[in-house]
């Protein structure tokens, strides 16, 4: 994956689309009655799994821009404090707490930054935006947190562990120290991230067991809840589980009992997703001026890359793009370019940029660049191109699918080279014909009814007959899942091929979706008739 993606150092956005409205999850939300026990849930059919990503050391790493020592401090109470400092500061004997010219004399080299709320909430959506490739359901939890709904992209990524492995990896490559925790709940899995256990969880049976021995300071429970619970001898999860509710709601409030309720799955936890702008606007700000315009050159293909990774996800493309060159004296300087048609790439960009960069001319040194995309559209796919050697040893040539068979209906003839057309018929075995493939493809009768209904993409000659357990249909031994349906079909009795079926969409537990069905004269007989991509 390309370091440019998420950067160390984040881009800051001054005039940038802001973010679109959260979307809510649409879960169900009871109130409790008094609070006296538990509120127990029915279990619902869809199962969540909540991946947190915990960056305790998101303010450092959001600013960091060179190898050297380095520390974030703080204003507190009129003097400046090191909130946090790297492994060569802390070798150093700086450690937080420390004010800033304590710092300085243990080690004189130290780069001291202020701590910038601003930063580390770009940094933040930069790796969220990063994210989206893992989870379709991403969560700004806090200000250090993100929480990742990943129970959908288990079978796509080959499992929890190789997922798993992927987002350590990724984020261990874009900078990002981490403490990483998956729960079935997600307050569950941030407390457990916080107390740095990396645990991995997948039932809620043994989700108490693991949450009961974290300590009260993992909560983020304000000081004095925390101090009160304390002196009771109060100090782990646990030992809150074990005081009476009612005591303990008419003395602390009902706030805190509700999160141990939801953090244990005995509540429902409705969480925001958060989503990317959907037009690119980033800058870059430099530390001085400059001139050297091959380093401005170079900054621009970061923000090319950034904008290449942003259209990629989206699967979009722009036609237009601006840099806006920045001023210390002076209004800023605009370079807008255009291409013929919508594309992404970042090489074509920067080779266009290049070009018009020769003529532009910078009245002043640039302190800060902006790149702006235009009204993005979506891309259209393409085939891909087949290789070919040819007979006599000579040059190897490359063809599309599309070529290839216009190749092939030359060499053997028309009659012997067909594509596939839907048919306006609602029988499987009659919905589609073969035609030529110079045919006229306007003249297609595929209705528009047609369009909505999902179809395997392999279909069998004939339905096979499935065993049955218990009224339930058999695949290769194990028993199938139905998901869709019944979608009934009765057709045909004007002919001798009639038919008379309930349709369903079924899953084994291999994960492999079947087309099932069965007839509606003969009850207890199943038919397998295709299996989905």
């Amino acid at each position: 994956m390309s370091r440019a993606s998420v950067p160390k150092r984040p881009v800051k956005a001054r005039d940038a689309a802001p973010t679109l409205p959260a979307v809510q999850q649409v879960l169900p939300f009871v109130e409790p009655a008094p609070l006296v026990k538990p509120l127990s849930l029915a279990p619902t059919s869809v199962q969540r799994l909540w991946f947190c990503v915990w960056l305790p050391g998101l303010p450092l790493e959001a600013t960091r821009s060179s190898d050297d020592a380095m520390a974030i401090v703080e204003e507190q109470q009129g003097i400046h404090r090191v909130l946090l400092a790297d492994r060569q500061a802390q070798a150093a004997g700086v450690m937080a707490g420390q004010s800033a010219n304590a710092a300085l004399a243990l080690l004189p080299t130290l780069q001291l930054e202020e701590r910038s709320p601003l930063r580390e909430q770009q940094a933040l959506e930069a790796l969220a935006n990063w994210l989206e490739r893992f989870s379709s359901f991403i969560c700004i939890a806090d200000h250090d947190v993100l929480l990742l709904e990943i129970a959908g992209s288990l079978r796509l990524f080959g499992g929890l562990r190789p997922l798993r492995e992927k987002l350590s990896q990724g984020l261990r490559q874009h900078g990002f120290d981490a403490s990483l925790a998956i729960a079935p709940t997600p307050l569950g899995a941030t407390w457990l991230a916080r107390a740095g256990r990396r645990a991995c969880i997948r039932d809620e049976q043994n989700l108490k067991r693991e949450l009961r021995h974290l300590l009260l300071a993992h909560l983020n429970w304000p000081e004095g809840l925390c101090a009160s619970l304390t002196g009771m001898g109060v100090t782990t999860v646990g030992d809150c589980l074990r005081l009476p509710r009612e005591g303990f709601v008419r003395r602390f409030g009902v706030e805190h009992m509700l999160e141990l309720d939801r953090a244990l799955g005995h509540l429902p936890d409705p969480r925001n997703s958060w989503r990317a702008p959907e037009r690119f606007c980033a800058d870059h700000e430099m530390t001085e001026e400059q001139s050297d315009r091959e380093l401005l050159l170079n900054i621009c293909r970061e923000l090319l890359l950034l904008h290449e990774q942003f259209l990629l996800v989206r699967q979009l493309g722009t036609q237009r793009l601006c840099f806006s060159f920045f001023h210390l004296k002076g209004s800023a300087t605009e370079l807008r370019l255009g291409c013929a048609r919508a594309d992404r790439c970042a090489e074509r960009w920067l080779e266009l940029l290049r070009i018009r960069f020769e003529q532009l001319a910078l009245p002043e040194p640039v302190i800060a660049i902006r790149l702006q995309s235009g009204m993005t559209q979506a891309l259209q796919a393409e085939s891909a191109r087949l290789n070919f050697h040819a007979a006599t040893g000579g040059p190897m040539r490359r063809y599309s699918i599309a070529q290839l068979a216009e190749r092939l209906s030359a060499h053997i003839g028309d009659q012997s080279v067909h594509s596939l057309n839907l048919v306006a018929e609602h029988r499987p075995q009659f919905a589609w014909r073969t035609q030529s493939l110079l045919s006229d493809w306007a003249s297609s009768t595929l209705s528009e009814v047609r369009r909505h209904l999902r179809r395997p993409l392999w279909m069998l000659p004939e339905p096979v007959l499935l065993p049955v357990n218990n009224g339930y249909p058999l695949h290769q031994g194990m028993r199938l899942r139905l998901l869709d349906g019944p979608e009934r079909l009765e057709t045909g009795w004007w002919d001798e091929d009639g038919i008379s079926r309930d349709y369903y969409t079924a899953v084994n537990p291999a994960g492999m979706r079947l087309w099932v069905f069965r007839n509606r004269s003969q009850s207890s007989s199943w038919y397998l008739h295709g299996y989905f991509g």
